[in-house]
């Protein structure tokens, strides 16, 4: 009776751990979650009273399909001062969440065939994205000891008269990998569409900057969104910057699919690029600090981790010491050890025996997480 479109879509893994998990939890095992890419901060202050003023004041009606125009106007001073990248508002739609954007975008741009270089492994959802739109996902290898970044030569290779577009994702899930400004140009002089997956744009550490696609090449849609670094999933506020031959195809799809994004919501995002940069900065630094104790104590406890992660919240760390299959390796953690991580496979089949772990967890939470990996390794002889 469903569409095979429907059929094709897969399970995110990701889920399926936390939904085990929380099984667990109501039977009385206390589990620590490192499955999930969601902020463990409440969102800032600033924000929710910015929120609730919206909802007091009645905004509680339909704005401009594209959003309303201080928070584009907004988003691309952002932009401007972070990157100097100068952006257009009229060029900025907003979505009630990056996932609503990904879907119209790839609905709008592919055809029944159209293909997307995604490298592998790559974010879980991008290529049911894809499928889901009529396209294909095109995967090029890529290599643990290179923190999985894509290769110049590998995209040249891969490379068809069917290829549409190519995703990039910097910081990037599952690596926490950030990619460099030499390698981002010269992806950006292939003359390919780049789709750059920025959601995790304000949490980067130590020397590893930022980079916007858009500071090399026009020929790019950015996505974005308030969920990582202001600590905002809930909200669902997302973006998009396209070229402008895109804007009006995407508005059409936004007035007849979503009609506008939250207009309390939208305004709470207004506040957190005003007022919540010192809200950021101090989750930043958190994060920072679990970061660089997962760095020393992995690797003592046996996983291998190449390449530092500079970037979001997760590290994927080489697991096959303790299994080649991780799906199975994931849930013996989650049984005996009373751990939820994400298993490598869900990103790729070059991750196919790693772990992808996420800090976004009290140090003393990581602590303890490290306690019993050590404990369920050693049991593994």
């Amino acid at each position: 009776m469903l569409a095979q479109r429907v059929k094709a879509v897969k399970p995110f893994l990701a889920m399926e751990v936390l939904e085990k998990a929380q099984q667990m939890e109501r039977a009385g095992y206390p589990v620590i979650h490192l499955e999930l890419g969601e902020p463990d901060f409440a969102t800032p202050a600033c924000i929710c009273a910015a929120g609730k003023a919206a909802l007091d004041a009645g905004q509680t009606h339909y704005t401009h399909s594209m959003g309303d125009i201080d928070l584009r106007e907004a988003i691309a001073a952002h932009y401007a001062k972070r990157y100097g990248v100068r952006v257009g508002a009229e060029r900025i739609i907003i979505f009630p969440g990056s996932s609503p954007a990904m879907m119209l975008l790839f609905s709008a741009l592919l055809e029944q065939g159209d293909e997307v270089l995604l490298s592998n492994p790559c974010y879980a959802c991008y290529p049911n994205f894809i499928r889901y739109a009529g396209g294909v996902p095109h995967y090029i290898p890529t290599e643990e000891a290179e923190g999985f970044l894509y290769r110049i030569r590998d995209i040249q290779k891969h490379s068809t008269a069917r290829t549409k577009a190519i995703m990039i994702n910097s910081p990037c899930n599952p690596t926490g990998i950030v990619m460099e400004a030499k390698r981002m140009q010269r992806l950006a002089e292939l003359g390919l569409l780049v789709i750059s997956d920025e959601i995790y744009h304000g949490l980067t550490y130590g020397t590893a900057p930022e980079h916007c696609i858009l500071e090399y090449t026009d020929n790019a849609v950015v996505i974005g969104g308030f969920s990582k670094a202001w600590a905002m999933t809930g909200w669902r506020l997302g973006y998009l910057i396209v070229p402008q031959a895109m804007v009006r195809p995407l508005q059409a799809l936004m007035q007849n699919f979503f009609i506008s994004a939250n207009p309390a919501v939208q305004q709470a995002g207004l506040a957190a690029l005003r007022y919540a940069d010192a809200d950021v900065a101090r989750m930043r630094a958190v994060y920072d600090e679990r970061r660089r104790y997962l760095l020393r104590a992995l690797p003592e406890i046996g996983f291998s981790i190449p390449v530092e992660p500079c970037g979001a919240f997760y590290m994927l760390v080489n697991a096959r010491h303790l299994g080649k299959e991780s799906l199975p390796l994931a849930f013996d953690i989650l049984e005996k050890a009373h751990i939820g991580i994400t298993p490598g496979i869900d990103f790729g089949t070059q991750s196919e025996g790693f772990l992808r772990i996420s800090y976004a967890n009290s140090l003393e939470n990581l602590q303890e997480a490290v306690r019993r990996l050590g404990l369920y390794a050693a049991s593994r002889g």
